[in-house]
């Protein structure tokens, strides 16, 4: 996924640029990077590794090592960034959020068009934050550049560009697919892809941009370049899973909409009849949890953390490249409250089911440490499709997720042509999936959120927001 923030200030600001980036850690875990800009230096850019380091052990120094009024940082999970670039729109630092399909496409038809060479990472690889770069130089402008690029790629881009002046640009890509909001204080401005980024550090909410909207920040204003579209598909995976619970989105906090969430699970059960002993509810740490609380408020059935995630030293399983150091890591960090799970029935909720190898593992734990039952709710709907827009499923084929491999299983190509009746829990097929997933990973029970109740929990209309992974609705 990836994150970007950015200040533009009358004062020295790399030490709140620093901390408002690593408030993006969660969203990524591959590269972090700033950028600067200082009126007697001139435009600075430092980029680390971090599959296996924190963002902030890796820049805990860069104070001492950079200054300037105006700087962007990224989290990146894919390609190195920001880079400094320069063309006839003059020297600037350039990030970007997002996911181009037809990079290859875009890389051949430039070069084609006679515009020159790219710098070649390993294998050949060109970095599509120079991709981006180079789109954008093709116009007289940054805002018809940042256009140019909308237009031009498939898939989703939000852009963050900081000029040799000390300007910011700021854009949100075409679809408003994630977010891009903007923080105001009395020493300047602010642009984050979390908002409680600047809250933190002193910033008040001051405006959102809307789909493909475009704008210049200095330290006295914001100039609005280039108006939104009226097309908009929020992407509503990050409420379920990805965003932070102290966000808010269009509006709707996070950790609210995932407690309402597990309310609307808990009524969905009870209308279904389902009346099995249940002697805790919990949830699978981290994000499954305040789906889980909201279960338990709803149903009144005790809410308990029947295992505890260690993070002080592996904070997140998908750090780790290979899938079975990420199985040993996501292993490892289980640390039982075997209070709270021996000879006990279990209801756990997770956030989402997507291949189930980890999944698998808890279950497994859970009965190695004497539950007497496991019941599973997840709070989204069958994953039917890899995302095409975002990168949160970026290296994961159709066929590895679990429920499209489970219809496979059941009914060959055929099962293709009725996913939204498998997605369905009500239906035979949709049964015949839940049980298939039950009996394979040794759940007592299984089902998960219908794709009304996401969208009741989030409160947005359904024709804004992307639910793409779950319904193949474009």
């Amino acid at each position: 996924m990836g994150g970007y923030f950015g200040i533009v200030s009358k004062e020295d600001c790399i030490t709140d640029v620093f901390f408002g980036t690593d408030y993006h850690s969660h969203l990524g875990a591959r590269r972090g990077g700033i950028a600067s800009y200082d009126p007697e230096i001139g435009l600075q850019r430092e980029i680390h590794n971090i599959n296996n380091s924190p963002f902030r052990t890796k820049f805990e120094n860069v104070w001492d090592e950079m200054k300037g009024t105006s700087a962007i940082g990224v989290i990146s999970d894919s390609d190195p960034q920001p880079l400094l670039a320069r063309s006839k729109l003059g020297a600037y630092a350039i990030c970007n959020v997002g996911l181009i399909n037809n990079k290859e496409a875009l890389i051949g038809k430039y070069l084609d068009e006679g515009h020159g060479h790219f710098g070649a990472m390993t294998g050949g690889e060109v970095n599509s934050t120079e991709l981006i770069a180079a789109l954008i130089a093709t116009k007289d402008t940054f805002e018809e550049g940042i256009r140019y690029a909308f237009d031009s790629i498939e898939g989703t881009e939000s852009i963050l560009i900081l000029k040799d002046d000390g300007t910011i640009i700021a854009a949100r890509d075409k679809l408003g697919r994630i977010p891009v909001l903007i923080g105001r204080s009395d020493k300047g401005f602010s642009v984050a892809f979390e908002s409680f980024a600047y809250k933190k550090l002193g910033y008040a909410d001051y405006y959102e941009l809307g789909p493909g909207e475009i704008v210049s920040l200095t330290p006295d204003g914001m100039t609005k370049t280039c108006p939104a579209g009226c097309k908009k598909r929020f992407c509503a995976f990050l409420w379920s899973y990805y965003g932070y619970p102290t966000s808010s989105y269009e509006g709707v906090n996070v950790e609210a909409m995932r407690i309402r969430n597990g309310e609307i699970m808990a009524q969905n059960d009870k209308a279904a009849g389902f009346d099995s002993h249940i002697d805790y509810v919990a949830g699978v740490p981290d994000s499954g949890t305040p789906h889980a609380i909201g279960y338990s408020n709803e149903s009144h059935l005790p809410f308990a953390r029947a295992f505890i995630k260690y993070t002080p030293t592996w904070s997140r399983s998908f750090t780790t490249r290979a899938a079975g150091e990420r199985s040993q890591v996501a292993k490892m960090k289980q640390i039982p409250v075997t209070e709270f799970i021996a000879g006990k029935d279990l209801l756990f909720v997770d956030d989402s089911i997507v291949r189930g190898t980890q999944l698998r593992e808890t279950v497994e734990f859970l009965y190695e440490c004497g539950a007497k039952s496991v019941h599973m709710r997840s709070a989204c709907p069958p994953i039917m499709y890899g995302c095409k827009y975002l990168n949160f499923t970026r290296s994961i084929t159709d066929d590895e997720l679990i429920a499209r491999r489970v219809v496979f299983e059941l009914e060959g190509e055929e099962g293709l042509n009725h996913l939204e009746e498998y997605s369905d829990g009500t239906t035979e097929r949709g049964k015949k999936l839940r049980k298939a997933i039950c009996d394979n990973f040794n759940f007592t029970s299984l089902d998960f959120q219908s794709l009304e109740g996401v969208i009741k929990a989030i409160g947005i209309d359904e024709e804004q927001l992307c639910t793409y992974c779950w319904n193949g609705k474009e």
